[in-house]
């Protein structure tokens, strides 16, 4: 069986539900990143058991939160031995604005897993981009590298909107395909 874990971490509830969304997708274990930055007990464990990693975190200043910046410092452990080599990497993220700079959390996310010399595992969905085009249509937001969602800032992670969360299961459900043919 093919062994998924979600790391990630969330600051204000948005980011965990997404994740949530896509562990469901997945089939996946939750490890969440604390408010300190620190793995739960048995957190590094589930990752190097993992055949696949997907990496969450809310879209701060432009990045990934200092929290989850803690952890992917961290990860040089596993760097040094080369011990998460050609495990299958993704990830995803949320922030406020609909553009807010996620890409280059993505993009940080994605230069984590190659400098873990993984393999990288991207949205796999075409964009929803047509005049006809609803904002809960699944990719929206238009990302190829991982998922997306977009939280206004004044709004709950309750109102998390229900096409982003779509998108979440769907994108963890890629991952877990992509995984089963890996394995």
């Amino acid at each position: 069986m093919t062994k998924i874990a979600v790391v990630f971490h969330s600051g204000y509830g948005h980011t965990q539900r997404m994740a949530q969304a896509v562990a469901e997708g997945a089939g996946a274990e939750l490890v969440a990143i604390d408010a300190e930055g620190n793995l739960p007990e048995g957190g590094w464990e589930t990752l190097a058991a993992a055949n696949a990693i997907i990496m969450g975190s809310p879209t701060y200043m432009g990045s990934v939160s200092w929290q989850f910046k803690k952890f992917a410092d961290a990860s040089s452990k596993p760097w040094f031995t080369q011990s998460w080599k050609d495990k299958l990497f993704a990830g995803f993220t949320n922030s406020a604005s609909l553009n807010g700079d996620k890409a280059s959390t993505l993009t940080y996310l994605f230069t984590l897993a190659m400098q873990h010399s993984g393999i990288w595992i991207s949205q796999g969905l075409l964009p929803s981009n047509s005049k006809a085009a609803d904002r809960n249509d699944p990719n929206f937001l238009g990302s190829s590298s991982g998922a997306m969602a977009q939280s206004p800032s004044d709004a709950g992670a309750s109102e998390m909107l229900l096409g982003d969360l779509a998108n979440a299961r769907a994108f963890g459900q890629r991952v877990a395909e992509v995984a089963a043919r890996f394995k």
